[in-house]
């Protein structure tokens, strides 16, 4: 048996967990049953998002792995390769209020991953990025007026703070003075464009780019370049209620803004006519909200993490009551719900919803219900897990064989959007980054970091590391720096432009 306890700092802490509460009881309960515990490793998480996808205590099935590679020979397996059968994940911080030793028990008699007489699922097993809590995001940034009409507050109340990142006029003051030297040098050379391109990806409300024309302004009233007439400020999201709100902040500068509602994952696709244009792509807090797959390396093997969506049978029968409908009914109205939104919804499907405030509530409750069961199932070689569309999963390779067993984010849209932003960029220009990233592999080692929700919303921290990997590749110079913005706030800055 392996026993991988990851909030060690908390060991430690003014008010130190107790390992026994959490571990015991699953001992005891795996001692009570016919599993092989040589087989067994048990995950001691602190999941630190109230609101999250997981159960206190959930079984991970690890599958077999692949005989063939398609279209190859045998797997080679190395010397000392571990075949564990299953993984038990406890959450740390919930432990403590539950039958702990009950709850195992009741996995193991459902051994196998076929656990579905207590859960109504939602969908079938596939990579995290494909699963359907990834439509509830994009459904809630699609008619996020209606939520936030239904909770009473704006999203940015859901953040630490009340409010987004990355509005230090010190830091914007600098970031523009940046630029003022770079065309400045330009200018000399008779090498600087009459228009002047800034993107920012994910405006929030605006607050940011007011914040930085206001800056920009001032500054080149000061620096006397006439800077300003020149420059053309883009604001891109993919929600078009945020773009409106985003427009009404910048007022004072419509002039030099365009709006452009677009899919981060994909900037290229609405922005291509600005390929090598662009001299500041500016992005606060949105990487960690596009869809990521996980990988692993356990035991000398590779896995991607699967998941599959479920409710848990009392949450769902106590829905399916309020809207007047059976549990073996309530996954369909679901995905219509993803499909349609809830102002459709509502139209269709008058006996469940009276109105679009009734289909926002079940959107709501259903949401905060939503859960995720995971299983590891075998990769047969990096090289045939396509990252994005451009980038082989080869490029996982030095992270996952950086030492003992790791499970981490490959970020799959965040990269895509990364990769798609630095075709943007100007010989000159660079990218600025404000977000959870993890700059060190160890970090995966020793907490959880996502899946959490955010609102009606799904968050992960980013993968730094691998994004500083892609970026070399790429021929840039990836760089991360404490945010100024907020004092002891998790949110780091990624630079990245091209390497000297």
């Amino acid at each position: 048996m392996l026993v991988d306890f990851r909030p060690h700092a908390r060991l430690r802490s003014k008010d130190p967990v107790d390992t026994a509460t959490a571990l015991v009881p699953v001992v005891e309960a795996l001692s009570g049953d016919s599993v092989d515990l040589s087989r067994v490793r048990i995950v001691c998480d602190w999941v630190q998002y109230r609101e999250n996808f997981r159960d206190v205590v959930a079984l991970r099935p690890i599958l077999t792995c692949p005989q063939q590679v398609p279209h190859g020979g045998p797997v080679v397996v190395p010397r000392g390769t571990r075949d564990d059968d299953m993984e038990i994940a406890v959450d740390v911080r919930r432990s403590t209020d539950v039958p702990l030793k009950d709850l195992t028990a009741a996995l193991l008699r459902e051994l196998g991953g076929q656990r579905t007489a207590d859960r109504v699922l939602l969908e079938d097993w596939g990579p995290g990025s494909e699963s359907c809590i990834w439509q509830f995001n994009a459904r809630y940034w699609t008619d996020l007026e209606l939520w936030e009409r239904s909770t009473g507050r704006g999203y940015e109340q859901a953040l630490p703070g009340g409010e987004s990142d990355a509005r230090d006029r010190g830091a914007v003051r600098e970031l523009i003075r940046g630029l003022f030297t770079v065309w400045d040098g330009l200018a000399a050379a008779g090498a600087l464009p009459e228009q002047l391109c800034i993107v920012e990806l994910g405006v929030g409300n605006g607050h940011q780019a007011e914040v930085f024309l206001d800056e920009f302004q001032a500054l080149d009233l000061a620096h006397g370049a006439g800077y300003y007439r020149r420059l053309h400020y883009l604001m891109c999201d993919y929600s078009a209620h945020v773009l409106d709100l985003a427009r009404a902040t910048v007022g004072a500068h419509l002039d030099r803004v365009s709006s452009v509602t677009l899919d981060a994952t994909q900037p290229l696709t609405s922005l291509g006519f600005l390929q090598y244009k662009v001299f500041l792509v500016y992005v606060s807090n949105v990487y960690d909200n596009l869809p990521t797959d996980e990988v692993a390396q356990l035991g000398g093997r590779t896995h991607i993490v699967q998941t599959r969506a479920y409710l848990n049978t009392p949450d769902a029968a106590d829905i399916a009551r309020s809207v007047h409908t059976d549990t073996g009914a309530l996954p369909a109205l679901v995905h219509k719900l993803l499909r349609l939104g809830p102002a459709l919804l509502a139209e269709v499907a008058p006996a469940h919803f009276p109105d679009v405030a009734a289909a926002v509530t079940f959107w709501r409750r259903v949401w905060s219900a939503v859960r995720l069961e995971e299983r590891y199932a075998p990769l047969a070689g990096l090289d045939l897990y396509a990252i994005t569309a451009s980038l082989s999963g080869e490029m996982l390779r030095p992270l996952l064989e950086s030492g003992a067993d790791v499970r981490m984010h490959v970020n799959n849209g965040a990269l895509a959007s990364f990769t798609d932003s630095l075709r943007l960029l100007h010989p000159f220009g660079r990218l600025v980054c404000h977000d959870l990233f993890v700059t060190d592999v160890a970090a995966y080692r020793a907490g959880f970091l996502g899946p959490g929700k955010y609102d009606g919303s799904v968050v992960n921290w980013v993968n730094g590391a691998l994004l500083s990997h892609v970026g070399r590749r790429h021929g840039f110079d990836v760089r991360y720096a404490p945010f100024t913005g907020r004092a002891g706030g998790h949110i780091v800055t990624m630079t990245a432009q091209v390497r000297d």
